[in-house]
């Protein structure tokens, strides 16, 4: 049995071991691995996760998937007269091979952020819960040769609330399709817990006494909140629901941030703050397109033949159009996700600086700019105040004040967000967990009680 840590970010799985939670090395990714894949061809996915199956399961899926494998034949008989590789890559692996060529292949980073989102086509839904399983399959055969033997059992981490803008539709596809695709990838005892919850069971572990824990979990898609009654002799209850005082969350997270930071920080060197030759602003939509790489409409928009046209047009009307000119390029090579990667290393890098050298030789040899703290605080202001308001809302609706709070997610180290809790909890303890381990930990914890 494992907790296994689905992430927007990361993908992380742990198994207990001696009463203690233990992160299991995913081979060459480490205890965490980059969510992301990459296939030379969209088409390929199908092909390449009906390859792992067996027996009636592989028999029911070529049944399901008759259409996109008569493509994937088509497209590997391409692959392999161009003497390009078939094989799917994943983690920092799938993003070397996108940065070697970005306009070829097919890259997703962060599926999770779409498994919620409204307007999904069937076809959609099938794309990505083969993608999801595509991941899951390949982390479940390295958990599986890291342990040496066979993993059937699983808890798997969910935010508050999936992204999407139907709240609880939203809530049921997404969990539809992580199930289908957990099953389709081997496991047979699949359950759910919240986030929150989980990172809140591995802070209850350090316990003496019963106490109100204010969890704080920003991860990459999400913000989820929970105020949660914890302690040593509450800790071995398989019934945990009254002790969940109250919960919250939004579609806000490191990916969002490092969204803002691209908007705030980068875009002025593609032209974003540039004056039309009349003086007047250019439309920002077109730069919101690029950066959104969370946003399925958007990215199709960005990437359209229209739009192409319609940037070629607005450097002809702009008074500085070699700026301009970096838009079209990410637009035509599609860097959009080189682009918000460049915007989330700086924000890394500024966890231990005041300012970073934001590399952008991709799109002009030679090109740098600096990105300040600063930047990053006026960036992140309006999601910092969302994240407030979630918190306010939470301990309203346990209808007590926190003893503790406790803050993970992959964006916890930030600078910028540990001063904004600081001044908006000036009485109470604020402590930092592991901020990619705590939530994997605590649903190994939880996955032990239920299965045991």
């Amino acid at each position: 049995m494992i907790g296994f840590d689905y992430g927007t970010s990361n993908c992380a799985v742990a198994t207990m071991h001696n009463n203690t939670p233990k992160l299991i090395n995913l081979g060459e990714h480490g205890k965490f691995m980059p969510s992301t894949l990459y296939a030379p061809s969209r088409d390929i996915i199908a092909n390449w996760l009906g390859e792992q199956l067996s027996g009636s399961a592989k028999d029911v899926f070529f049944q399901q998937r008759k259409t996109q494998l008569a493509k994937a034949q088509n497209a590997l008989r391409e692959l392999k007269e161009d003497e390009i590789p078939a094989n799917l890559d994943f983690g920092q692996r799938a993003l070397n091979r996108y940065l070697q060529d970005p306009e070829e292949g097919y890259y997703i980073k962060s599926p999770k952020s779409f498994l919620g989102a409204s307007g999904l086509m069937p076809q959609q839904i099938d794309l990505f819960e083969d993608i999801v399983a595509c991941m899951m399959s390949h982390i479940k055969s390295t958990t599986e040769q890291e342990l040496g033997r066979e993993v059937t059992q699983t808890v798997i981490g969910r935010p508050i609330n999936f992204q999407g803008l139907r709240g609880e539709k939203s809530n049921v596809q997404a969990i539809n399709i992580l199930t289908n695709a957990a099953k389709r990838a081997g496991f047979k005892d699949v359950e759910f817990q919240f986030e929150p919850v989980a990172a809140g069971f591995e802070f209850e572990a350090t316990l003496q006494k019963e106490t109100r824990v204010l969890v704080v979990d920003i991860g990459g898609g999400t913000t989820d909140i929970s105020m949660l009654l914890m302690g040593p002799e509450l800790a071995t209850s398989l019934v945990r629901d009254n002790h969940l005082l109250g919960h919250s969350g939004q579609r806000i997270g490191g990916n969002d941030l490092d969204i803002q930071l691209t908007m705030r920080g980068l875009m002025p060197t593609l032209g974003a703050k540039t004056l039309s030759q009349s003086g007047k602003p250019i439309p920002s939509s077109f730069f919101w397109q690029a950066a959104s790489i969370n946003n399925i409409s958007d990215q199709t928009d960005f990437y359209s033949a229209k739009n192409s046209r319609d940037i070629q047009q607005l450097i002809r009307d702009v008074a500085e159009p070699e700026l301009v000119s970096r838009l079209l390029k990410v637009q035509r090579e599609k860097l959009s996700y080189q682009l918000v990667n460049s915007a989330e290393r700086a924000k890394i890098g500024l966890t231990d600086a005041d300012n970073h050298c934001v590399d952008l030789s991709y799109l002009q040899p030679g090109l740098t700019t600096q990105v300040t703290l600063e930047t990053l605080r006026l960036a992140n202001t309006r999601h910092l105040n969302s994240i407030a308001q979630l918190i306010d809302s939470t301990i309203k609706q346990a209808g007590t004040k926190p003893d503790v709070i406790f803050v993970t997610g992959g964006s916890a180290k930030s600078p910028v967000l540990q001063q904004f809790l600081r001044q908006h909890f000036t009485d109470t303890e604020i402590v930092t967990g592991d901020h990619f381990g705590s939530v994997t930990a605590g649903l190994a914890r939880w996955a032990k009680r239920i299965f045991a």
